[in-house]
């Protein structure tokens, strides 16, 4: 479920994704996923972070962290960041499941891990933010 407005409603019972809507790549990668998931969008609530420092505080987020990793809270209340968000997300998404279950293997995460790092550090030093 897209979220109207700013943040309007977050649903208790989907899985919320607290993504960075003042970054072009974020707000594309949201639309792919938009798109991939089709009818299974509502089973989604998408939280854009800008502006947030003090909701995320309460959430137990550090403003910062939510802008270098993404975080995803599942329907249970448990807040997971980074690969184990991507992986929640992609979980949700039939044709991905296997690419999920790809980034979770040993081998795989720890390389994985640290391009993402290494690609949300150029991300953000384009923008000033580090």
């Amino acid at each position: 479920m897209s979220s109207t407005g700013k943040n309007s409603h977050v649903a208790a019972d989907k899985l919320i994704v607290y993504y960075d809507g003042a970054c072009p790549k974020c707000i594309r990668d949201r639309k792919n996923y938009e798109k991939l998931v089709g009818s299974k969008s509502d089973s989604v609530c998408w939280f854009d972070i800008t502006d947030q420092e003090d909701q995320l505080q309460k959430l137990g987020i550090d403003p910062q962290k939510a802008l270098s990793e993404l975080h995803v809270r599942d329907s249970s209340g448990r807040i997971v960041s980074e690969l184990d968000a991507y992986i929640l997300l992609l979980n949700e998404i039939p044709l991905l499941k296997p690419l999920a279950w790809l980034i979770g293997l040993p081998l795989i995460r720890p390389l994985l891990a640290k391009l993402y790092h290494w690609q949300v550090t150029q991300r953000l030093r384009k923008r000033g933010l580090l």
